[in-house]
Formats: structure tokens, sequence, C-alpha cells
């Protein structure tokens, strides 16, 4: 539940505050690029560190960067966190750290060529933040997913520089942070070796994004192609997120409904797609009226490497079971918001769409329910 009280908190300021701030902010752009890759320290290929927090990260921000670079196969990509073992992840799911932040630094004394940088929700974490900052001085590209750009920002790495975010977090970074400039209606924007994006649904744009500046467009396309994902540019219209009266309505009676509540069970295996799954989960636990497990009897490892830790060995009695659709990975989520809305409704589908940030033809108005 606190979690949950959280986006409702976050939800009502947005009422008041971030709606004029969309409303003023300049037209999109599609001329953001990241800088093409200049090997370093005599490496073969880059080193990328796709950095949680082991209490509270956001699972697209994290699974989605891992899985796309890992598929590139253009560098050597480790899942980080503070500390050994699991990462519990919002809002469903658990993976495994490759190493701790100490195991790395082990490993690379010269640091990370690229840090992704996940939302958490331990964001001013000391430890996080001194690690964020060792790895920036020692001239690694950063690059915070959706909402991770406030780590950036706490480890004033942002001071002076153009930085985004998810659109409901406009009004909170424009007061906690005046010094950098927040740009809004960007997927994606780079400010020479601080690199930040918009939405959760953003993840995978702009890790293609990072994809081409490594090895090139043609890689970039095929890897796109791949997934199913047409474009990959920072045109962005974040205009189109606003909350209606009738959202707050929606997450309201969701919430309160709780006879109507259910578990849904994944069964999850070894080399399942953990892009699809991440995408899938996510958006079915944002209802406010589902919880999602994943159901196997041991640890597994997923396509691209990462170790995920199951919720429970078997389902039980009254779950609702969920499988992954096969398929281009970036469907699985325009598949999870039509079952959603064929379960719950387009009301709640259009909720899930604006807590992704993602473009979807359910964002269109919606009457009370």
């Amino acid at each position: 539940m606190p979690t949950r009280l959280l986006l409702l908190s976050l939800c009502l300021s947005l009422l008041f505050d971030t709606n004029g701030l969309l409303a003023a902010t300049p037209p999109p752009i599609t001329d953001e690029a990241i800088a093409a890759y200049v090997p370093r320290h005599g490496r073969a290929r880059p080193v990328i560190a796709v950095l949680g927090e082991n209490r509270m990260t956001e699972l697209v921000d994290f699974v989605v960067p891992y899985g796309v670079l890992k598929r590139a196969d253009i560098a050597e990509v480790l899942a980080v966190a503070p500390e050994p073992g699991a990462i519990t992840m919002l809002p469903a799911l658990n993976f495994a750290a490759d190493v701790s932040t100490a195991e790395f630094d082990a490993r690379y004394p010269q640091g990370a060529d690229y840090l992704i940088v996940a939302a958490t929700h331990h964001n001013d974490d000391v430890r996080l933040l001194t690690w964020i900052r060792a790895q920036a001085s020692k001239g690694a590209t950063v690059l915070g997913i959706c909402d991770g750009v406030f780590s950036l920002a706490h480890a004033g790495l942002l001071n002076g520089r153009r930085a985004t975010g998810h659109w409901y977090s406009a009004s909170e970074r424009h007061a906690q942070f005046p010094q950098t400039q927040w740009l809004e209606q960007r997927r994606y924007v780079v400010d020479g070796a601080m690199i930040s994006s918009s939405g959760v649904s953003a993840a995978m744009p702009v890790s293609l994004a990072l994809v081409e500046a490594i090895a090139g467009p043609t890689r970039a396309q095929q890897l796109a192609d791949e997934l199913g994902l047409s474009d990959w540019s920072a045109a962005h219209d974040s205009r189109a997120f606003t909350l209606q009266r009738a959202d707050y309505l929606t997450l309201a009676g969701n919430w309160l409904a709780f006879w109507a509540h259910e578990t849904l069970a994944i069964p999850v295996h070894t080399g399942i797609d953990e892009i699809a799954l991440a995408l899938s989960a996510d958006a079915h636990a944002r209802t406010y009226r589902s919880q999602v497990l994943s159901i196997a009897t041991a640890p597994l490892v997923t396509r691209s490497g990462l170790r995920l830790i199951p919720d429970q060995a078997h389902s039980e009695p009254g779950m609702h079971s969920l499988s992954i659709v096969k398929g281009p990975a970036s469907h699985a989520l325009q598949q999870a918001l039509a079952n959603i809305a064929s379960r719950h409704g387009h009301a709640t589908a259009r909720l899930v769409a604006l807590q992704l940030e993602y473009p979807s033809p359910y964002l269109g108005p919606v009457s009370p329910p």
C-alpha cells in the first residue's frame, strides 16, 4: 500500500502544478544524438553498468536497457546494485545483480564507459550517489532512465545542464533542482556525457540510441526490427499525458474495490524474454487491481542472462494465469494494454498508459466510471 499512496500523492500534486508546466514547453525536437563511442583504456568493447538499488527499483527502467544492450552484443553489460544479491523491482518481480558496486570497482577500476541509472525509490541514498559521482569522474557517460534522473540531480551532475524525466515529476524536478534546465516534449535529452529520458516506455528508444552510438545505425536498425520498434528518435509529445478527473476516479475506484482485486501468476522459465516479461508484468501491476507474481521452482536465467528470482514455486487456487505472448518484445506492452482494457475497461488501460508515459489510443478522453 505505501507505493500506491505515493502515486496517489503525486497524482494530486500534478492536478494543480504540472499541467501548466507542460503547456508552456517548447515544441518537440528530433535532433538529440548520443556522441559516437570512442574506445578507452584499450578495451575491445565498452563496459556498461546498469545500476539499480536493492530495496526498490523500477522494473522496466532496469530490465529493458539491460536486455536491449545485452541483445545487441556490442558491450560488456552488467547488472549492478550497492549490495550483492536480490533487487526488488517495482511494481513487480525480483532479479539479482551480477555484481555489487564494490565488485564492479574491483573488476573495472578505471570505471564504466556507460552508466545507466534506473529510477529508484531511494534516489538520495548516499552510497548510490557516491558511486554515480565516482563513475562520472572516471569518464563514464551517465544515462538516467525516467526518474533515475533524480539520482543524477542529487549527485550534482545536472547543474547547468539540460535534462528531462517522467511527465508527472515535472513540478517536483523544477522545484528541487532549479539549476537544471528541465525540458519536456522530448523522449530523451543529450547534454554531453549526461543523458536523461522521459517516462518508463522511453527506456527502449534511448537504449537503441545508445546502441547506435556504439555500433552504428545499421546495428541499431537490425535490433529495432527484432524488437518491433519503428522509431527511436527523441520526438515525443508529453502534452498528451495529463490527468483528468475521470483518471482520479478510476484510480480510487480500482484501489478501493478490494473484492475485485486479483493475483496474476506468470509461469517463468529459463530463456524467457526479459524485455517482454518486464513490459507485461509492469503494465498489469499498475492497474490498482492486480498483483503480479512470477512462478517457478527455482531461480533461473533469462534470454539475455539476467537472473530472475521467482516469487513462488507454484500458483495457488484463485490466481489467474498470465502468459507472455511470443513475438517482438516491444509488442508486449500493446498486448498488455489490450488485455487490461478487455479485463478492466478502457479507463484502466488509459491509467496504465499514463503511468508508463506510453503513446497509446487509450490516452483519449474518458468519461467518469
